[in-house]
Parts: C-alpha cells; structure tokens; sequence
C-alpha cells in the first residue's frame, strides 16, 4: 500500500490505469487487455457489438466507479440481474487493482463503501441502459485534508503582503501604491 503523503501518486496511479482500459487496448504482449466486459466476448467483425465502459472519479478518499451497459429489456426482468451487474463492477475493481500493481508496482486498498446503485432507462421496448455506480474507500488516504480554522489562517504571507490585509497584525505589509488622496485612504460618510 501507498503512502499517506503520497495522495497525488495514488490518483495519478489510478488514472494511468484506467487510461490503460478502452476498448481494443492491447497488454504488452500484443494481445487485447480483458477486463471482463460484454464487449470483450464475441467476434469483434461478425457479432452484434455490445456497448459498455465504465470510469471512475475521486471525491475526498473514495472512487466513485461508474458502469454504463446497454441490455435487452428481457435481461432486465430475468432473475440474475442485479447480481450479473454487480459482478461486472467487481470485475472492474479487481482488474483496476491488478492494472494499478503493473503500473506502480504498488498495491491498491479498495474497501466498498455502501451497495452498488444501479438505474435502468428504456430506449425502446426492446433495449435499455443499466448506470451502476459504486463507491468505494481508498485505503492510504485520509477522509479530508486539515485545512485551518479561519479564513485569515489560509491566507500565505505572500498573499497577506500583497494586499496589506490586516497591518496591525503583519507589521511588514506596505501602503498600496495606487492610494493617493484622502478620498482613497478613509471611508466616506
């Protein structure tokens, strides 16, 4: 596992990996990386071309994978559904485990984080659109960053200088050099 400090290694791990996954990638050996989508079964020429991917987005210490497929009506209403799509999801995540090892040579944590969401949209009466979305927690990082308390903590020296914000409390701000009347310098009434 990663570093704590290493918060930008980490996502830029994540994404080389993701990178690594569209549709007629090829692994290092010439042959077509398998994640364990439906468009990768079949013949790519004589079969009907299946459409799904996925992707994945941060928000504080987790990743959010999204998974979009396009399914017959009929599979909807079969009795595996849910579980076919959640296994499809988990196939991502162990896959997106196995690319980021590869890539950064270290290993990914991935916790799940709640149950899988899954929306059905019919585009006709035959066909729909399944969108599962996941959540899972990254381990090595922590939930949120410490930020300080007040706004006039956050504020660098550089900042606080340039403005002249607050000259009793940094002594080494200067006079703007734009002030030049009394109109500029006190407040009117």
């Amino acid at each position: 596992m990663a570093k704590k400090d290493n918060v930008l290694d980490i996502i830029r791990g994540i994404s080389q990996a993701v990178s690594n996954s569209h549709d007629g990638a090829l692994d290092q050996d010439g042959k077509p990386v398998t994640i364990g989508m439906k468009r990768e079964e079949g013949d790519y020429v004589l079969d009907k071309r299946i459409m799904d991917g996925f992707d994945v987005y941060f928000s504080g210490n987790s990743l959010i994978v999204k998974y979009q497929s396009e399914i017959m009506l009929s599979d909807v209403h079969g009795g595996k559904f849910e579980t076919e799509v959640e296994q499809s999801v988990a196939d991502i995540v162990s896959w997106l485990k196995k690319e980021y090892k590869k890539v950064t040579g270290n290993a990914l944590t991935l916790k799940k984080d709640g149950e899988i969401e899954i929306l059905v949209q019919n585009i006709s009466r035959v066909r729909s659109i399944v969108n599962a979305t996941c959540k899972y927690t990254i381990g090595g990082l922590d939930a949120e960053p410490a930020f300080p308390d007040t706004p006039e903590d956050r504020l660098s020296d550089a900042i606080k200088d340039w403005i002249g914000f607050g000259k009793d409390k940094y002594p080494k701000t200067s006079k703007a050099s734009n002030v030049s009347g009394k109109r500029d310098e006190e407040p009117r009434k």
